[in-house]
């Protein structure tokens, strides 16, 4: 069944990656009239994520923001699909990156990096700074039950000089590499909210306590790699502009939780900068301390 399903949805994914950027785009508005309108996707929950993140902004602001989210959300869904096709010259034009020496000075260094971000603006497309490493790069990723899907999905984020690492396995495999004298880059995407059981640290976030994941932090500071945020910004439809910032190039030095606060503080400025862009259908709030 799984395989009957993939081979019925993959010709059009793959004729949708192949549509010229406007007529692309225009699906996307339609996949954005369908979600937002018609189908209401997840309104509540992005709904109250922005009422507990901007209290004292207006209705009609608020309103402004949850319009420009769907939109974007849409762009972002359906340049995933892009990401299937699109060619090494036009990613290069689309996404650029500031200041790509930061990482490459730690691989001159023969150091890794492992880089920590958010689900902000376009964080699929952000696996081509690798053009700019010759090391390779690892995502670190959650498995997808439909395995022909999974397979797709590595084979698009695997072009240009990466590979995914599974979530379960991604601390072992990084030892590894650390011994073997494996130099690599490692992305993680640390601002989902944990399970309930798993919340052991609690970062102030838009003036609010809740849990962030603490796994990115452990294992820098265990292996003592340098740790670098990434942050990105959309400035134009289908257009992205990244930079990097050291947190920390000794994290094992650092007390602990400190580096997963900086996290939380840094990704909330890159939100605030233009809140549209964040993945709001996230459940960010879910776990609040009082």
């Amino acid at each position: 069944m799984q395989r009957i399903l993939f081979w019925l949805v993959y010709p059009l994914l793959l004729g949708i990656s192949k549509l010229p950027f406007p007529i692309f785009y225009k699906v996307s508005d339609l996949v954005c009239f369908l979600v937002y309108r018609v189908l209401g996707y997840r309104k509540k929950t992005v709904r109250y994520n922005l009422d507990m993140a901007f209290p004292n902004i207006s209705p009609e602001e608020k309103k402004r923001i949850e319009k420009k989210f769907y939109r974007h959300m849409c762009d972002m869904f359906l340049e995933m699909i892009k990401s299937i096709s699109i060619t090494e010259a036009e990613m290069r034009k689309r996404f650029i990156f500031k200041n790509p020496e930061l990482l490459k000075s730690f691989e001159d260094n023969n150091e890794s990096i492992i880089i920590m971000t958010g689900h902000y603006a376009s964080y699929e497309w952000s696996s081509s700074m690798q053009f700019f490493m010759d090391n390779t790069g690892y995502g670190v990723y959650k498995k997808i039950k439909n395995d022909h899907f999974d397979a797709l999905i590595r084979r698009t984020r695997e072009r240009w000089n990466n590979e995914l690492l599974q979530n379960k396995i991604a601390p072992k495999a990084m030892a590894r590499h650390q011994a073997e004298g494996i130099k690599a880059t490692y992305a993680f995407f640390a601002d989902q909210s944990p399970k309930a059981s798993k919340n052991n640290h609690f970062s102030l976030f838009f003036d609010h306590k809740v849990p962030f994941f603490t796994g990115t932090e452990r294992i820098s500071k265990n292996l003592n790699i340098p740790l670098v945020f990434m942050n990105v910004q959309k400035k134009g439809r289908g257009f992205y502009e990244a930079s990097f910032e050291v947190m920390s190039t000794a994290p094992s030095s650092v007390p602990d939780y400190e580096l997963t606060d900086l996290f939380a503080k840094k990704l909330e400025a890159q939100i605030k900068n233009a809140p549209e862009y964040y993945l709001w259908t996230h459940k960010r709030f879910k776990h609040v301390e009082i």
